[in-house]
């Protein structure tokens, strides 16, 4: 089993396709490609490329746990759950931009 994972452009996070074809930051929400449907995960690779929103388009196999995706990578684990240290900026606690409700993030 697969899923689709890249970084959004102009934020850097981590983003998965999701089953509507959108790109989203929760793992739990990527669409699951089976290995019967290499054509379509494909298909989607070509369609992102083409929008020039999402860089670094990977194909992230992954395991289903008691229904939970989990990434079979420690690399790809840690994309999904964020930074292993907290990020400061003068001493707060500090987060990148999220995807707005249209899936962009203002700039």
């Amino acid at each position: 089993m697969d899923i689709l994972t890249g970084n959004e452009l102009t934020s850097g996070g981590t983003v998965y396709l999701d089953k509507s074809g959108a790109w989203v930051e929760d793992l739990q929400a990527a669409r699951i490609f089976g290995k019967d449907e290499v054509a379509e995960r494909d298909a989607a690779i070509v369609a992102t490329k083409g929008t020039g929103r999402i860089i670094s388009v990977e194909i992230e196999e992954v395991a289903l746990d008691q229904g939970i995706i989990v990434p079979k990578r420690l690399r790809e684990r840690i994309r999904a759950a964020g930074p292993t240290a907290p990020l400061t900026l003068n001493g707060a606690i500090y987060d990148r931009q999220h995807l707005g409700e249209d899936g962009h993030v203002s700039i």
